[in-house]
């Protein structure tokens, strides 16, 4: 199945500055992707994918969700290593993992037993931590021997990757700077998309906790008019690379104010549209609302 082929499928639930020559960022990335000159070049770029991971269940529960994330992993080519920022590691700074072997974090509580079993052990990329430590020069990365992979990388990339055979690394969230700090961060990273890396951001557009309706988690694609409100102009801002309108989100209004209460699960949407070049594609999928206060819309930005 073509691209082309793969989004036709998902129609019914729709609705770098250059920091150092080709040569010497090839040579780095050789340490953790072998072969990368033999395997790709310089024009063929790995997609970037914003994921809405949704409740942590997802990770266990079979639904149209997970299919479609399944269904990408599939479609896409293979990568050689994952950087995914996740919604759930806040810190004051900013750092990507760097052991051999990261741990799969169960960050929540409440749920059943199956959910706390499943262990995703996926290899860590010392290589690819320094070396994105040394791709960043807007701030100081720290490399962390002691987080793991947390629900917001795991819950989904088991879906795309259940093998675990794909090297994943986590950068952090600095809970402590503004919203362009990290779009502009983000930015630095669009090298790696050449060399092989899926970058993936996770969290949820829409996500207030405070106000899910609980007597509606069954009910399909319920959300409230605020909820829906916020989806459609966020999604219209995305169509329309309007990213300054999603870089500003405190000033649109009352639906974007209640659809994100705190911004962690908000931001790793900018890491992926900060990664967006000059005519490549956006496609939407996964484009529903969840209990009413929620959404898990899903976007790929590719080539066109």
């Amino acid at each position: 199945m073509n691209r082309k082929q793969f989004i036709q499928t998902l129609a019914p639930i729709i609705t770098a500055i250059p920091l150092m020559s080709s040569a010497m960022q090839l040579n780095q990335l050789h340490q953790f992707i072998p072969d990368a000159s033999e395997s790709m070049n310089n024009n063929q770029k790995m997609p970037v994918l914003f994921l809405g991971h949704g409740s942590p269940m997802n990770a266990i529960e079979e639904n149209e969700f997970v299919q479609t994330f399944r269904n990408i992993g599939k479609e896409i080519q293979k990568p050689k290593a994952i950087l995914c920022v996740s919604a759930h590691w806040e810190t004051k700074g900013t750092f990507v993992t760097a052991m051999e072997h990261p741990k799969t974090i169960h960050d929540f509580g409440g749920f059943p037993q199956a959910l706390f079993d499943v262990q995703y052990s996926a290899p860590g990329s010392p290589a690819l931590a320094r070396d994105t430590k040394e791709l960043v020069k807007k701030t100081e990365i720290g490399l962390d021997e002691k987080w793991g992979l947390d629900h917001g990388a795991w819950s989904v990339i088991k879906h795309l990757y259940p093998l675990a055979d794909v090297p994943v690394i986590q950068m952090s969230l600095d809970y402590s700077k503004p919203p362009q700090y990290h779009y502009d961060l983000a930015k630095e990273l669009g090298s790696l998309r050449t060399k092989g890396v899926l970058i993936i951001g996770s969290g949820n557009m829409v996500h207030n906790l405070g106000m899910i309706a609980w007597d509606k988690l069954n009910a399909d694609n319920f959300g409230f008019d605020w909820a829906l409100e916020a989806k459609e102009k966020m999604n219209h801002f995305i169509a329309h690379h309007d990213h300054q309108s999603l870089i500003q989100y405190t000033s649109q209004g009352r639906a974007f104010n209640l659809a994100i209460p705190s911004p962690e699960h908000y931001l790793p949407l900018l890491y992926t549209l900060a990664l967006q070049e000059k005519n490549e594609n956006i496609t939407f999928f996964n484009d529903k609302a969840v209990a009413g206060s929620l959404t898990m819309t899903s976007i790929m930005i590719d080539k066109a």
